[in-house]
């Protein structure tokens, strides 16, 4: 990682002479924070002095005049925050876009998995993601994708081997190997993943995690192939046993996955000094009406515990993590990534500076973020990612038999689902069994909310269709369709009916990829998210604006406001989370990594 001090000289004896001189108080700084309450990383405790910055970096904290000075009496200065694991693609938004949302909120780094466009389109969005993220008002770092596809029972539009990924370390901005969801293949020594770990390990690059439940002696097995965190813990206990097994825990709370409540403990001394705030995914609106990070932080610090601690945990420790040795810490020779907030109770970001710059104030951008100049010629992949036929009811007629019925039971705020048997009849008043067929009838609503569920192959028109079940998700008529369902993300459909299914998935194929919901037939709303069927062109703002209408219509047709009509529909389809999914080639138990019959006696 490059020096704080090797930015702001650029390897010139001069300008670093002209960092000391300020450092020293015998030249002005170019900004002064006056007046600053500030953390002290290293030591927890807050103080009260003038943060001199030249040329990005903090060069002293002291007595200092500058050529600019801010008074931040009565405020709090921070370090800028940094998240440190999420999917960009989930904001279904650019990189570019994606800054203009969070910058504003205080944030000025994340560490991205850029997984979700890998299985898409490969090492090509990759560097999209790599191009798109470059010059922004952000640091965008990455990590590189270790299953893509997530499981090998899946089916992706790519396959990244270790080989493939080698040469993806050489960009700077490459921190490490991201979480390796494929625990099960990890404990069991499986060839692909060990190579990808080596490789990662050679170059001295950490290794995240991803391993929901995993305990005793594989979770060892786990910690002892090289895995330093974990972002998948959904209770205190979970996250205790892998703290003490060496790992970092990251607490997340996204749109999908909400686990600040269970994992408050983490927040106390004992714990907090190896876990960092993460968001994971989190949709466009959550982070424009709640925030980002700075969300994390205000509910952390409104459930009482201490301010101190939760910033560290947004800042110095996930830096520390990450080998991130220039930022993280209001100290001299960092980063000037320094955000200003009202008091440390309600933590409002009101400025934002980014190496000593204003970027953004009063949750707006002060600078100006260039369109991205290139396109479909650059990235064909990206832009034009849908090789699939048209469909059409019969496509989701289910051809299996029996007197029992397997169910994916959805469990709100959690990614989890739970397996539930009901006899085969016990789902619709107007369910019709035709030749050996489930056939629901369009027009009556549910009555049991057992609607179907399927999963189309929309990279290589392989002609795969997986037909299952599932309850909880709340829907009593239409459909709705997304070409947004982890990781391997083909075309998922949610249904009452296997008309309505077909025009939903329709429409999202006609729109080369989004969101659509179909009622008696017709397409009511649909989003387009043309860049790998995952994000849109447009801003934050344009993405939101259709999406709550679209949630809004979810919810007229029963989805609850406890689950994300969206979000928690792109996860049924995510082979590496317990207990059940549904994949292209039908149900899929993931804690025995085989496909299980959605009917059966």
């Amino acid at each position: 990682m490059k020096d704080a001090f090797l930015y702001s000289c650029g390897n010139s004896p001069e300008k670093f002479k002209e960092l000391i001189d300020v450092a020293r108080g015998v030249a002005p700084a170019d900004l002064v924070f006056r007046n600053a309450t500030y953390l002290n990383v290293f030591t927890g405790v807050f103080e009260t002095g003038s943060i001199a910055v030249k040329g990005g970096v903090i060069a002293g904290i002291g007595d200092y005049t500058g050529d600019v000075e801010v008074d931040c009496t009565g405020k709090v200065v921070c370090p800028g925050l940094i998240d440190g694991h999420i999917h960009i693609e989930s904001s279904m938004i650019s990189p570019s876009e994606f800054s203009k949302a969070v910058v504003p909120c205080g944030t000025t780094a994340v560490v991205t998995d850029p997984h979700e466009i890998a299985n898409v389109a490969g090492t090509e969005g990759i560097r999209y993601m790599l191009e798109n993220s470059s010059n922004l008002p952000l640091d965008v770092f990455f990590m590189l994708p270790s299953c893509v596809p997530a499981t090998p029972l899946d089916e992706s539009g790519a396959i990244l081997d270790a080989y493939t990924l080698r040469g993806l370390y050489e960009d700077p901005r490459v921190l490490g190997l991201a979480e390796l969801m494929n625990s099960y293949g990890t404990v069991r020594g499986d060839d692909s993943i060990v190579s990808k770990i080596l490789d990662a390990k050679d170059r001295g690059r950490i290794v995240d995690g991803h391993a929901p439940g995993l305990t005793g002696l594989e979770l060892n097995a786990y910690v002892a192939a090289g895995v330093k965190s974990d972002h998948e813990c959904s209770t205190a206990s979970e996250a205790i046993e892998k703290l003490r097994m060496g790992q970092w825990i990251m607490v997340r709370e996204g749109t999908a996955a909400k686990n600040l409540e269970a994992l408050l403990p983490l927040f106390d001394d004992e714990y907090f000094g190896r876990c960092m705030l993460v968001t994971d995914d989190k949709h466009p609106g959550d982070i424009l009406s709640q925030g980002h990070i700075d969300y994390i932080i205000r509910s952390a610090i409104a459930r009482g515990k201490k301010p101190e601690n939760v910033i560290r945990m947004a800042t110095y420790n996930t830096a520390t993590y990450f080998g991130l040795t220039d930022r993280g810490a209001i100290a001299p020779g960092y980063l000037a990534d320094l955000i200003v907030v009202s008091d440390l109770d309600s933590f409002v970001v009101e400025k934002v500076y980014k190496t000593g710059v204003l970027v953004a104030s009063d949750h707006s951008m002060c600078v100006d973020i260039p369109p991205f100049s290139k396109g479909a010629a650059d990235f064909p992949h990206v832009y034009e990612s849908f090789n699939l036929k048209e469909l059409h009811s019969t496509d989701f007629a289910l051809r299996e038999n029996g007197s029992k019925k397997r169910v994916i039971e959805m469990v709100p705020g959690e990614l989890l689902t739970r397996e539930v048997i009901v006899p085969a009849a016990l789902s619709r008043a107007s369910e019709l069994a035709f030749d050996g067929h489930i056939v629901p009838s369009p027009g009556v609503e549910t009555d049991k909310d057992i609607i179907k569920l399927a999963v189309i192959e929309r990279h290589k028109n392989r002609g795969h269709v997986g037909v299952g079940f599932a309850r909880g998700y709340g829907i009593r008529y239409g459909a709705i369709a997304s070409s947004v369902a982890h990781d391997s993300h083909n075309l998922i459909v949610a249904g009452t009916n296997d008309i309505d299914m077909a025009v939903a998935a329709n429409a999202v194929r006609s729109n080369l990829g989004g969101l659509a919901i179909a009622v008696d037939g017709e397409v009511v709303c649909s989003l387009p998210l043309p860049l790998g069927g995952l994000m849109c062109d447009k801003d934050a703002a344009y993405v939101e604006s259709v999406l709550s209408e679209m949630k809004e219509q979810a919810r007229l047709m029963g989805v609850p406001s406890g689950i994300d009509p969206f979000m928690t529909l792109a996860f049924t389809a995510l082979p590496v989370i317990p207990k059940l999914r549904i994949l292209t080639k039908g149900m899929f138990d993931v804690d025995t990594q085989s496909y299980v019959p959605a009917l059966f006696d």
